[in-house]
């Protein structure tokens, strides 16, 4: 692992954030922040800000470019749920869970390539 970063309280259901996810796991870190930057889910805006803290913390002593770097681990997590209420027919009221999510990414190396190129 070179490099980590997570972001947390993300106002995005998991289930949305790992199909998303799924897609940049094991990919090159040119080629995933691509794949975030044209694809239409509502999950890429938050992933690829992490994205970018995790490649910005493993490219900060200039050891590491982008194009060495892959995800080699992404996970979402479930975060809280804020709870709300909505009225409904009868008098009665069902409830609105507004789901959160933790999201972590790590980076590593492709095999193969050497520190300080």
């Amino acid at each position: 692992m070179i490099a980590k970063a997570r972001g947390r309280f993300i106002p995005v259901s998991t289930r949305k954030m790992r199909l998303v996810a799924r897609l940049i796991r094991g990919v090159e870190v040119p080629r995933a922040q691509a794949i975030l930057k044209h694809l239409p889910k509502g999950a890429c805006h938050p992933i690829s800000k992490v994205l970018n803290s995790a490649v910005a913390s493993a490219t900060r002593d200039g050891s590491w470019t982008e194009g060495q770097l892959v995800v080699s681990h992404i996970s979402a997590d479930e975060g809280p749920m804020q709870k709300r209420y909505r009225a409904t027919a009868m008098g009665r009221a069902t409830e609105i869970r507004k789901r959160m999510s933790h999201l972590t990414i790590e980076l590593d190396t492709k095999e193969g390539t050497s520190r300080g190129a």
